[in-house]
């Protein structure tokens, strides 16, 4: 090799070097090639022979090719990223240096910014075009004997003196530690560290992505831990925090693995159920309730309790914070229908005071009133409201003097019109006792009757809510099968015919045909073997 060949091999090899130290080097060879003597052939490959040991002393791994992609440069770091030996890959060309990384021959970066392999650019994660060099991202499955690697590479244009574009040279860096790290903190940025759900932001950016897609039905499922603050401050913090834990697992494993699960606060959970019509939605809030008690039989010294409630939005029409919403408040009537929530002090205050005042047998009236409910197709929601409807719909009989509710012979008309007024009175107590403000309409229309002679309004078929009026058919049966101060009980066929009697009238006839099948032991026709399976008020 000649003195000019060698200056211009120098030359390539010092443009072959990362961007931020080629003009020191060009500096440094300047200075060599500057005396006006020249260096001896035996010193410039000294010169050589060093700027190629800076090359292979590069912390990069770094390739170079030529026009006819055959391998000029195959430094140490890239010996140790592929486990290939410069001696077994240099002058190789058709792809050989791509074998280590990805298994097989294809281009890489040094080729695309040849002109080589263009469509092989979108195997890339990340690629971009600086002037005339190409930095790009992406994933090496075959490097680091198999392990792989994520890295972040270089692709450099190398040219002569002459400015001839002469093959181009490739700087590969590992960046698989830099991509754990920015894993572990987008986890982190989305994920509840204690239960490993997603946390509130993510849920709210999540919402706001779907409104703008094209999944509805979308339907909100929400959860809350019942009792969590007295296991935190009876049992302390770790009681509390299992049962957040296992709150999580139990909702995680009702639900499909595309959809969404958020701890969205202390102990509220949510799961978002994309392309979920209101049906289904409620039948996995029922597999929730169901593994609840499968977890509570494995875990008896430290049972869980979940209320539940169920929202659906079937198209974009509606924003789905008002399904949010909408979700929550049929949570909270589910916590207050079960009796769970500490808050409804003045609901159990009103009941006790209320059960020494009333007739009822309430828990066989909550149990038929649910039966005709899951028959005429009531939601989860509205089968909460009729039960706590059962509860509290004589409340406003608190007004009325004990020497009339309990008078043993026949009312006179004054009397009679105290009595009627305590539909109004359970409204108003209703209305201001705020858990109960939910259920006051249909407090107000349960006496209402079905030809429009019933009190307060006079109502009429069905402008009465529906579950005024099973309340009103279930009221009528209980009252007619019990004792009463004034009169015997009725036998239960007695009863029926005189609802069937007043089928038209007084109540709804529909309601009445089912309620009295039901009661008549014909209940498999109306069920079939799926209804059999419906959930249990």
């Amino acid at each position: 090799m000649n003195s000019d060949s060698r200056k211009d091999e120098l030359y390539r090899l010092v443009d072959g070097l990362p961007k931020e130290k080629i003009e020191a080097a060009k500096k440094f060879l300047e200075f060599l090639l500057s005396s006006s003597n020249g260096f001896l052939p035996e010193k410039l490959v000294e010169k050589l022979d060093l700027l190629e040991r800076i090359i292979d002393f590069l912390p990069d791994a770094t390739l170079a090719i030529d026009r006819e992609g055959k391998v000029l440069v195959w430094n140490r770091a890239m010996e140790e990223m592929t486990g290939i030996r410069k001696e077994e890959i240099l002058g190789r060309g058709k792809y050989a240096y791509a074998v280590p990384f990805y298994g097989k021959e294809r281009p890489i970066l040094v080729n695309i910014l040849l002109g080589n392999g263009k469509e092989w650019e979108r195997e890339y994660e990340k690629i971009e075009r600086k002037g005339e060099i190409l930095v790009g991202e992406g994933f090496a499955p075959f490097a680091r004997g198999g392990r792989g690697l994520h890295f972040w590479t270089l692709a450099a244009p190398i040219y002569d003196g002459k400015g001839n574009l002469i093959g181009a040279v490739q700087c590969i860096r590992d960046i698989s530690e830099r991509r754990k790290m920015e894993e572990e903190l987008r986890f982190c940025s989305t994920r509840d560290a204690l239960t490993g759900l997603y946390n509130r932001a993510f849920f709210e950016e999540e919402l706001r992505r779907l409104e703008k897609s094209r999944s509805f039905p979308v339907s909100l499922v929400l959860c809350d831990l019942d009792g969590l603050k007295v296991i935190n401050d009876m049992l302390g913090h770790e009681r509390g925090d299992e049962l957040l834990r296992r709150a999580a697992k139990v909702i995680t494993g009702c639900v499909r693995g595309s959809d969404v699960v958020a701890r969205v606060g202390g102990d509220e959970f949510a799961v978002i159920l994309p392309q979920t019509d209101r049906k289904t939605a409620e039948e996995v809030a029922k597999r929730i309730n169901e593994a609840v008690e499968r977890d509570n039989a494995q875990h008896p010294d430290l049972p869980l309790s979940l209320s539940v409630g169920v929202a659906t939005a079937r198209d974009a029409s509606r924003p789905l914070w008002e399904v949010y919403k909408e979700a929550d408040d049929a949570m909270y009537m589910n916590k207050l229908a079960s009796g769970k929530d500490p808050r409804a002090a003045v609901v159990r205050a009103l009941k006790e005071a209320l059960a020494e005042k009333d007739f009822h047998n309430t828990e066989r009236m909550k149990e038929i009133a649910c039966m005709l409910g899951e028959a005429v197709g009531l939601s989860r929601e509205e089968l909460d409201s009729l039960r706590l409807l059962v509860e509290m719909h004589d409340i406003g009989k608190l007004g009325v003097p004990d020497h009339i509710l309990f008078k043993p012979g026949p009312l006179t008309g004054e009397e009679r019109k105290q009595i009627q007024r305590h539909s109004e009175v359970g409204y108003r107590i209703a209305l201001s006792s705020g858990e109960l403000a939910q259920i006051a309409p249909y407090i107000l229309q349960h006496h209402e009757w079905w030809d429009g002679r019933g009190y307060p309004l006079g109502l009429k078929e069905e402008q009465i809510h529906l579950l005024s009026r099973i309340m009103a058919i279930v009221d009528a049966y209980d009252a007619m099968t019990s004792e009463r101060p004034y009169r015997g009980a009725m036998t239960h066929e007695e009863a029926l015919e005189e609802l069937k009697r007043c089928a038209g009238s007084q109540f709804d006839p529909h309601l009445v045909e089912i309620f009295v099948r039901l009661l008549a032991g014909e209940k498999g026709k109306l069920y079939g073997d799926k209804r059999e399976e419906s959930q249990k008020c």
